[in-house]
């Protein structure tokens, strides 16, 4: 029973924690693309763009999509070994111990 919880949240972690960067990236690109219709940024939002487009592509080998992939899956480990901490924490405090109970 336990440790198809602990399957489950590990899953859920690992997704979400891939896809949280994905998201916040991503989101940044598209605001900073409706932003350069407005007049005055136009200039500033290109520049930001490029910007965030040649960091990821440092990560991805001169692509910016495997640079988002990389730092997902980057993401996505810690975010499982926290989960992992986490669950290993919280057995220690079920044998008596009194730590980690909530």
């Amino acid at each position: 029973m336990r440790s198809k919880a602990f399957l489950r949240s590990l899953l859920v972690t690992s997704f979400m924690s891939f896809l949280a960067p994905l998201v916040m990236v991503g989101g940044g690109v598209v605001i900073l693309a409706l932003v350069a219709y407005l007049p005055g940024l136009t200039s500033i939002s290109q520049i930001l763009t490029s910007q965030i487009l040649q960091f990821l592509a440092t990560f991805g080998n001169g692509d910016a999509i495997s640079g988002s992939v990389v730092i997902g899956f980057a993401f996505m480990l810690v975010g499982a070994l926290f989960d992992i901490y986490s669950f290993y924490y919280r057995s220690l405090g079920s044998f008596g111990s009194g730590k980690g109970e909530a």
